[in-house]
């Protein structure tokens, strides 16, 4: 395919405040020259913002029910948020952002509703509860009884717990003072619906620690013993002030807040308070805590914390458990070790502990006490013998239990419910904790039975499958919200029955969609009968509406039609419609599209998505972009199975940077897998190979069908897409333009690895050499735009790659451009930077895919008018 060489550069870079440096550039076709190289933020053409700016965020879920079973809750929102929002000042520390005038974590300040409304789903009555003027919402929670909602109210200088009484219709403030929402950032309801506990700002707060005029200390850091594997983590801490600053705006005040008198009651003293969940009886919290020392080197999830269980008064009943800082001292890299509340926990630890939901204190799972033996009579200060392993590997098997754990909750007051040959996975109850239903792997074999504890010897199988068998999974138990909160398993009003419910995949995915269904299962028998599958052609989504399964709420979509709620009445199998959501881009979703399969040269086949303008001409050759993502693998298996949860059945999804819009300007958009195969531990050997293969096959495929004109081709992508294209443009010459988004450019600068590359640099110098593009930017071929987020916070892309990758492409002469967006973290998030980057987007794939011709040509007449064409300035 034959290749104009393109001899006009453009180099422009953009940062903070937008300052612009340009080249030496005669001023061509003034309109598209003006927008790529303008100090301002801009807009697309109408038809293009209308798209980008469309209300889809007026459309209606039904979700977020009652507990009394009438209302359905929906946030409102009001589209992209302004970049004033994310222009208030804030901190960054240990990987955390603080809105330090309001005292809460930053996302409060950016992104939060208008208000909310409440949704009659028999009547179709609507309540709305907008915000107070000139403040926002978020956090809508329901009262235990369903007759109020809670929820957040940020003001600009603080943020407070309002309450909507639904009876009265009225909502007012609860807190007389602020909450604090750094570090935990929610409420919760006691069971009562009486009052709410949440962290509050502490009584005679002192003033923020205030930064030293003058240095106290160079920075110090001192390499701890061992290999300390790490990412390249962002917003770390970095000074004793920023220690400081981190432990001032994270300590808050746990309080009980009566919600009729507005009166709040401290529990224990100010602390870091991580999380906290408060009882069924609303008389016990487990509480998280962040604890000292902070690190340097690892961001806040990594610090150590403490969990433990308090009463009202704020005295500690029980540790359950602690973890000690966790600095990558053995290959971690933080978030390891399960917290006991999630499943974590191993050997003879608690694990699966959460509050029982009959509020009979908590429920946890622990293997039986080993037997003891002579040889355990040993004092505490003798040596455990050589063969103590051995003994333990050999020991008779341990039944496993369930346990019931109640106040005060020391070592004496647990008591054994049921204990089983088998390892348990999950343990859950009824509504009155007299039936458990358990579920065991064993074998590969996943097991689901009922314990009645009236008669604790007999196992009432509901589902058993084996787990490496996909498409075989039965479903999981249906739950619900318990009388006294917390969760419990969904049973027929006589108890007979329980429910499974999930997706059914196939294997010829790209022919038949996932069927969502739900079936009911006769406790005692094991008779399945299936209440209700997704009919051919649909997505679905079910809501159980009631125990006997009269009524179920489908939100239901296809490919030609947008996603809304019907109302399925079990006796009559009638479906009544509930919401009238609007498609905001018909011209899209009349896109033509197509799914075809290509093989690259080594056999390996994969997928590739392609979508055309509506009034698509067969054989008609289109400019393309395209936009990917490649993703490792091992086997040819692993990529088959990676399209296993496709649902072609889907509404065509449309958001503010979906790369279909440019259908709007008859552009092909392709959007293809690419696979990048290698051995367990070598996944990116051949990273580059694979990359040009996967790009040949794919060209190769569209050229036969006649549907793209392979001259005119541009390709981009977002993060590791982003390095994605910046390598193809290097390794191939294919593409005349490249959009890159928050990538990274050098992998030199992420040495402890990267996406699924386990190896380090040293262990794997000549892949990561090979992989980084600014190393071989001289052989990049095209012009290449990038965009970068100036408050990057994802781990290995900061901010930096881009301006160094520019660089180093302004001086090989290259054809680049930059543009660096304040305030913006690991995607675009404002309305101005959207509208901004495809503004810039269509002029650059115009200029260099679409029109290049055009472009050239006049180029060559303005040279032959004695001009020059383009160069670098010096």
């Amino acid at each position: 395919m034959g290749r104009t060489l393109m001899t006009r550069t453009l180099s422009i870079l953009l940062i903070a405040s937008f300052m612009v440096v340009l080249t030496d550039l005669p001023m061509l076709a003034q309109t598209g020259e003006e927008i790529l190289t303008t100090e301002a933020f801009l807009s697309p053409p109408d038809e293009i913002a209308q798209v980008v700016l469309a209300p889809r965020h007026e459309n209606v879920s039904l979700s977020n029910r009652s507990p009394d079973g009438k209302y359905f809750l929906r946030t409102l929102g009001d589209g992209l948020p302004p970049m004033a929002n994310y222009a208030r000042p804030f901190y960054r520390l240990a990987g955390t952002q603080i809105d330090p005038v309001a005292n809460r974590n930053r996302r409060f300040s950016t992104r939060t509703d208008i208000g909310f409304e409440l949704i009659d789903w028999e009547t179709g009555n609507r309540v709305r509860v907008d915000a107070p003027d000139g403040a926002r919402t978020s956090n809508p929670a329901w009262s235990p009884d369903g007759t109020k909602v809670a929820y957040f109210v940020h003001t600009d200088d603080a943020t407070h717990i309002w309450v909507y009484d639904i009876a009265v219709g009225r909502a007012r403030a609860v807190t007389r003072t602020a909450t604090l929402t750094v570090l935990a950032s929610s409420f919760s309801w006691t069971e009562d619906s009486a009052s709410i506990v949440a962290v509050l700002l502490p009584a005679d707060r002192e003033d923020e620690p205030v930064k030293p005029a003058v240095p106290t200390t160079p920075m110090v850091r001192v390499a701890e013993d061992g290999e300390n594997k790490l990412r390249i983590y962002a917003s770390l801490l970095e000074t004793p002030h920023d220690r400081a600053l981190l432990e001032y705006y994270a300590t808050g005040q746990l309080s009980m807040i009566d919600v009729a008198r507005r009166r709040a009651v401290p529990i224990g003293s100010p602390d870091m308070i991580r999380s906290f969940n408060i009882s069924p009886d609303g008389q016990y919290l487990r509480v998280t805590r962040m604890i000292k020392p902070f690190s340097y080197i690892v961001p806040m999830g990594n610090f150590g914390t403490v969990e433990e269980i308090w009463d009202l008064e704020g005295n500690i009943l029980h540790e359950i458990q602690k973890r000690e800082l966790r600095t990558g001292i053995g290959g971690s890299q933080g978030g390891g070790g399960g917290r006991f509340g999630a499943g974590g926990g191993g050997g003879d630890d608690k694990r699966s502990l959460f509050w029982r939901p009959d509020g009979e204190g908590m429920s946890f799972l622990q293997m039986e006490p080993r037997k003891k033996s002579e040889s355990d009579s040993t004092d505490a200060g003798d040596e455990p013998a050589e063969d103590e392993t051995a003994e333990e590997e050999d020991e008779e098997p341990r039944k496993d239990r369930v346990m019931q754990w109640i106040a005060p909750f020391d070592s004496t007051s647990t008591r054994m419910i049921y204990e089983s040959e088998t390892r348990m996975s999950s343990v859950a109850y009824s509504a009155d904790c007299q039936t458990l239903f358990i579920t065991e792997n064993e074998g590969g074999t996943r097991t689901t039975y009922v314990i009645y504890l009236d008669d604790p010897e007999t196992r009432y199988v509901i589902s058993e499958y084996k787990t490496e068998d996909y498409y075989a999974n039965p479903g999981s138990l249906q739950s619900k919200r318990g009388p006294m909160g917390g969760s419990v398993i969904r049973t027929s009003t006589d108890g007979s029955y329980v429910y499974l419910s999930g997706s059914q995949p196939f294997e010829n995915w790209d022919e038949e969609a996932p069927k969502a269904f739900i079936d009911q299962v006769e406790i005692r028998t094991g008779e399945v009968e299936r209440v209700y599958e997704t009919p051919d052609g649909f997505s679905e989504r079910i809501q159980v509406m009631d125990d006997d399964l009269a009524l179920l709420m489908i939100s239901r979509e296809s490919p030609t039609q947008i996603g809304d709620s019907w109302l399925w009445t079990r006796a009559t199998e009638d479906m009544r419609k509930m919401t009238n959501n609007v498609d905001h881009s018909p011209e899209i979703t009349n896109a033509v599209r197509q799914r075809f399969q290509v093989t690259r040269a080594d056999g390996i086949t994969f997928w590739v998505n392609v979508t055309l303008p509506p009034d698509y001409v067969e054989g008609t050759r289109l400019p393309a972009m395209w936009w990917f993502y490649p993703r490792e693998y091992a086997t040819q298996k692993a990529v088959d199975e990676s399209k296993r949860r496709t649902n072609i059945n889907q509404f065509p999804r449309v958001g503010t940077r979906s790369m279909v819009i440019l259908t709007k300007l008859e552009y092909a958009v392709i959007e293809p897998d690419c696979p990048i195969m290698g051995e367990p531990g070598a996944l990116n050997d051949k990273y580059t190979a694979d990359l040009r293969m996967n790009l040949y096959a794919v060209i190769r495929a569209l050229d036969d069908r006649a549907l793209v004109d392979v001259d005119r081709m541009g390709l981009g992508g977002h993060s590791y897409g982003a390095f994605g294209t910046a390598n193809a443009m290097i390794q191939t010459p294919f593409f005349r333009a490249g959009i890159a988004g928050d990538g990274n450019y050098n992998r030199l600068l992420t040495p402890g690895g990267f996406q699924s590359e386990r190896r380090e640099l040293w262990a794997a110098r000549e892949v990561y050499l090979r992989m980084s593009p600014i190393l071989w930017a001289n052989e990049l071929s095209g012009a290449l735009l990038m965009y970068h987020g100036m408050d990057d916070q994802n781990t290995g892309t900061a901010p930096f790659h881009a301006p160094k990758m520019f660089h180093a492409l302004n001086d090989l002469g290259k054809t680049a451009a930059l543009y660096m967006y304040p305030y913006e973290d690991h995607g675009p998030a404002t309305m101005e930077t959207n509208l901004d980057l495809w503004a810039r987007w269509i002029q650059w794939l115009d200029r260099y895919v679409k029109d290049y011709e055009k472009y050239e040509d006049a180029e060559k007449e303005k040279e032959g008018e004695g001009g020059r064409p383009g160069r670098r300035g010096g």
